[in-house]
Formats: C-alpha cells, sequence, structure tokens
C-alpha cells in the first residue's frame, strides 16, 4: 500500500496552478514563479480536452501533432470533436493566447511539462501497435531537457512507460528519475463528460521514482484541482486504467447475458438490475449496469485485449477478459436478429422491410463513431435485404457515410417514413422529445430499443398509438 497521501476531493476547487516553474525545474534560471508550461504530445480526443482544461486553469499549453489540417483548425480556435463545451474552450483558450498548436516536435524544448497523450491502438493478437508513442518518444528524445517532468498518459499495457518509454528517452543521455522526472497517470474520463471529468475524477498516477511520482501528483493535483491516486510503480498506474476498463467491458457483458435470459421469460431485465443492485456488498451495492446493442468507442474494445495479451506474455490464462469481449461482439448480431424476427411476426420479409436506424454513434449523447456498435447491426440488417436509413444529428455525415456506406438523412421524418422498424441505438437527447404520434412510419411499426431504456410509461404510450416495442431483454 502506499504511504503517500490523496491530494485535494474530488470537486475541490483550486483558484489556479499554484505550482511553479521553478517547483518542476530545480535550478530553473530565473526562479520564476510563472505557472509551468505545457506540451501535449497528440491532439486527438484526449489530448484536446486536457490542452483545453490545462488553458483555461491558466497554463501556458501548446498542442503538437503531426495533423496539419488539425494544428491549422485549433489555431483558428476551431475543432472537429463534438465533445459538449470543448469547442467554446478551445476558441476561448487559443483567442486568449493560453493555447495554440504546431506539428514541430523540437517544441517540447521549452516546456516544463510534456504530456504524451497520443494513440495506442491494438494489433489483431491483442498487442500494443507501439508506432505513434514510439515516435513521439524519439521526437521528444531530441529536446529532452534536464528537469523536465514527462507524464504519459496513453493506456499501454503494464510495464510499457519502463521498458519502451524510458530507453527511448535516456537514448539523450539523460536519465530518468534523476535527470527528468517520468510518470504515468492514465484518463479515466468518459466522452459526453469529459470536461467535467477531468476536474473532479481522482487522477492516479505512478512514478519511475517517489520523486517523480510526488512531482507528477503535485502538478496534476494543482493543475486540474482534482484529487491524486499516487501509486507505488509506474506499472501499478498501469494497471489501474486496464482494470477500469476490463471491469466495464466484463459487467455489461454480464448484463447483456441476463437480459437475453430474462428475455426468455419475459421478464424486464431493468426490472431485474434495479432490484439486484439494491443489496449493499462490500463498500457499496451490487451494482450490474445496463445491457445494450454493444459496446464500443475507443477503449472497451482494445484494453481488455491488452490485458488478455500482457497476460499471455509472462504465461498467465486469464479467461474474463476475451470472454467479456466474445459476449458484447455477439450483441450487434443479436439486435438485427431481434428486429428480424419481429418484422417476420408481423408477415414482412427482409426484401420488402425497411428500417430506420436513429443514432449512429457508439453511445449516448456523443458524435463518436470508433467501433460503433450499430455498423453490424446495420450491416447484418442489409445482408438480408432490408433497406435501411439511417440519421444522427450529432455525427460527421461524411464519416458515416464511409463507415456505414449509407447517406445521413437529413431529418428524422426523411428516415422513419413509411418504415417498418424505427430503431434507437443512441439516445441522444434531441431524440428525446420525439412526436411518436405524428412519425410518417408504416402501420404496427415496432420500436427496437438498443439503449433508449425508455420507461414503462412511455412504452404503454407507444402501444397505444399502435406500435410495438422491443428492447435488449425487455
Amino acid at each position: 500500500m502506499s504511504s503517500a497521501t490523496p491530494q485535494g476531493g474530488p470537486g475541490s476547487s483550486v483558484p489556479g496552478p499554484d505550482l511553479n516553474r521553478a517547483d518542476l525545474r530545480p535550478g530553473w534560471r530565473s526562479r520564476t514563479t510563472e505557472p509551468p508550461v505545457v506540451a501535449v504530445v497528440g491532439m486527438g480526443y484526449v489530448g484536446s480536452c486536457i490542452a483545453g482544461t490545462l488553458a483555461d486553469r491558466g497554463l501556458s499549453v501548446l498542442g503538437i501533432d503531426t495533423d496539419v489540417d488539425l494544428v491549422d483548425r485549433i489555431n483558428r480556435g476551431s475543432t472537429p470533436l463534438a465533445e459538449p463545451g470543448l469547442a467554446d474552450l478551445i476558441a476561448a483558450e487559443v483567442g486568449a493566447g493560453r493555447l495554440r498548436a504546431t506539428t514541430a516536435g523540437h517544441a517540447c524544448a521549452d516546456a516544463d511539462v510534456v504530456l504524451l497523450t497520443v494513440a495506442t491502438p491494438v494489433r489483431q493478437d491483442g498487442s500494443l501497435a507501439d508506432e505513434h508513442l514510439r515516435t513521439a518518444c524519439a521526437a521528444l528524445c531530441a529536446t529532452l531537457r534536464t528537469g523536465q517532468l514527462v507524464i504519459l498518459k496513453s493506456t499501454v499495457p503494464p510495464g510499457t512507460t519502463r521498458d519502451v518509454v524510458r530507453p527511448l528517452l535516456e537514448a539523450s543521455g539523460l536519465r530518468a528519475g534523476a535527470d527528468f522526472a517520468l510518470a504515468y497517470a492514465p484518463e479515466r474520463l468518459a466522452e459526453g463528460t469529459a470536461l467535467h471529468d477531468l476536474r473532479t475524477l481522482p487522477v492516479v498516477v505512478g512514478g519511475i521514482d517517489p520523486r517523480s511520482t510526488r512531482l507528477a501528483a503535485d502538478f496534476l493535483h494543482s493543475a486540474l484541482g482534482a484529487a491524486t491516486l499516487p501509486q507505488e510503480s509506474l506499472e501499478a498506474a498501469e494497471i489501474v486504467k486496464l482494470a477500469d476498463n476490463w471491469w466495464i467491458d466484463l459487467n455489461i457483458a454480464l448484463a447483456n447475458e441476463l437480459a437475453m435470459f430474462c428475455d426468455l421469460y419475459g421478464v424486464d431485465v431493468l426490472d431485474v438490475i434495479r432490484a439486484a443492485n439494491a443489496i449493499p456488498k462490500g463498500d457499496g451495492h451490487v451494482n450490474i449496469l445496463r445491457p445494450s446493442v454493444g459496446v464500443g468507442g475507443s477503449c472497451l474494445t482494445k484494453d481488455p485485449w491488452m490485458v488478455w495479451q500482457s497476460a499471455r506474455r509472462h504465461g498467465l490464462r486469464i479467461t474474463t477478459a476475451p470472454v467479456g469481449r466474445e459476449v458484447n461482439q455477439r450483441m450487434p448480431g443479436y439486435t438485427a436478429r431481434l428486429i428480424l424476427d419481429e418484422l417476420a411476426v408481423r408477415g414482412v420479409p427482409p426484401a420488402e422491410a425497411t428500417v430506420a436506424v436513429l443514432g449512429l454513434a457508439f453511445k449516448n449523447n456523443t458524435g463518436d463513431l470508433r467501433a460503433t456498435p450499430t455498423e453490424p447491426v446495420v450491416a447484418a440488417l442489409r445482408a438480408t435485404g432490408v433497406r435501411v436509413r439511417v440519421h444522427d444529428p450529432l455525427v460527421d455525415p461524411a464519416s458515416a457515410h464511409q463507415t456505414f456506406g449509407l447517406p445521413v438523412t437529413t431529418t428524422v421524418e426523411e428516415a422513419v417514413r413509411d418504415a417498418h422498424c424505427v430503431a434507437l441505438l443512441a439516445m441522444h437527447h434531441q431524440f428525446e422529445d420525439l412526436d411518436f404520434a405524428r412519425l410518417p412510419v408504416a402501420e404496427s411499426c415496432l420500436i427496437l430499443d438498443g439503449r433508449a431504456y425508455l420507461s414503462k410509461e412511455k412504452i404503454a404510450m407507444l402501444e397505444r398509438l399502435g406500435y410495438t416495442y422491443r428492447g435488449i431483454g425487455r
């Protein structure tokens, strides 16, 4: 157990960064009390959210990315990312001069803190595709300076910071822990609430040595105003992030199989989950999550495989990670089959059926199409001859067209016209006030609830209007 004491508290408010440059760089030539200069390497989803938040907290932030178009958009105060509040934040901080972006890797030279937030996908076998990480470290090595603090935030298998990042940086001739501080602090934010999460969720941090841990924890607490949870090693901090997503994916898999089990008996799975979760257990309660059309995004679909592959390299056979993945990967096919079976009951063969899919993103209230489970649902339906129309007000239409092979309809009404089924596969706020009585659907239209979790009162209203309702386990 770590002897370090968590600092601050969730939701604690810090008026501004109180850690100055001299605290981070012993012998800083002017002993200035200016806040640290931060370089964020990798301005994708996580990097952009962190960069904007740190700038908003008063730090001078430089975003570094190889994407010329992305860098140009950021410097014009814009972002292609649909995270709530991020566009306004980027515009405000660029306008205030606290945030700028560049493609020049050598720009890290004068930064006091370097945050590595590059993409870390996995290969087919579950191993880390570390090309982006190695490229970023090689570029940083060329400008690494004594006294800098380097924090890796990308999700990686345990041992990566020590065995990959450290030697790549030490090729500079500087030593981690002696000449520069090295730490790992995973980002655990959720899409849709990322900016709030950055300021409130406890920050896990582990360093190459106790001083690196302390410096990283002090910086992150001061810069974000959130509690820190120091760990005894780099590996412990790396495993925390994997444990979070391993648990979430496996828990959703349990919910999905429970839903299929409940369906055998005509039982509403949400009633079962609500009652089951009332039992105290450990430090909290039983906490079964909710079933859905499937799991998507850039984390839950790869992190369990990262666990499995890391264990396999050391001769340990992990079974829960691949089982959770197998269950959740089956859900799009299960959802498509629910639709087809219900249409068959109504005497509508696939070749004559029209299905309107509302919500294409991998979760509610985001426009993120990465690994969205909606895509295999649409593909399975189209493979049987079903005519599918798609609509989502939050996604980029061009990206959606590329992903689904279908144009995105401009309006809900256009999507659902004469549809035999309306599949709510991502329940964005924009869909909450749909007037089902006025939708131009076919007679006896099916409402397929993939993750809307409609209330019993709403379901009863739909049935009074002549709709048939089916959900995942409902």
